[in-house]
């Protein structure tokens, strides 16, 4: 990077890069192990999945939240120099760094049909929907800060990392305007032209 600047991806899009494909392979692997009477019948697979799915999305929507506020809090302005990353690079970088995890995931979600039909799938697609309320509650501390939350590129490890994990040391804000992600880490939707 030029003159020091660094490269910045968006806090929100980062969490919220593994909410669709968890949810869907989630959804898929529910579905085919729904096809399977398993050891604990269909009703009782369905059941706890449903519980599984409720548990984890709740879990997953809340951890680290006092990390995300303590770095939110101690959060300094984005340099002049410093390189906003494009929505659509940060969702690659990480869907990339977390394909075989992301199909590890999928195939022990169809296995475990085989024990407790659709349970692993709901479990699954259950992480998705709590990245994806965090990614929301992340755009609502966004709004109410009125100012973007970045984390630096080089802090993120190599599969595209947490950005709250022990080697982020603090994030950067721009103005809600900055970027092409909205509050949240939606893709921002521009007006239509008249």
């Amino acid at each position: 990077m030029a003159r020091g600047g660094r490269g910045l991806a968006r806090v929100a899009v980062v969490v919220r890069a593994g909410a669709a494909p968890m949810w869907w392979l989630g959804v898929c692997a529910a579905g085919i192990g729904s096809l399977v009477p398993g050891l604990t019948g269909r009703r009782i697979g369905l059941l706890s999945g449903a519980a599984l799915f409720l548990g984890c999305a709740a879990v997953v929507a809340c951890a680290r939240r006092r990390r995300y506020t303590a770095l939110a809090r101690g959060a300094a302005r984005a340099g002049r120099h410093d390189v906003l990353q494009d929505r659509a690079v940060s969702l690659r970088a990480w869907r990339r760094g977390h394909r075989w995890w992301l199909l590890l995931a999928f195939a022990a979600a169809l296995g475990s049909a085989f024990a407790v039909p659709a349970a692993g799938g709901l479990l699954l697609a259950g992480a998705g929907a709590g990245l994806r309320l965090k990614a929301a509650w992340l755009g609502r501390l966004e709004r109410t800060g009125e100012a973007l939350l970045w984390v630096r590129v080089d802090w993120l490890d190599r599969r595209g990392g947490r950005p709250a994990g022990r080697t982020v040391e603090a994030y950067r804000t721009t103005g809600v305007a900055a970027g092409d992600a909205a509050p949240g880490g939606a893709r921002r939707r521009t007006a239509a032209l008249v």
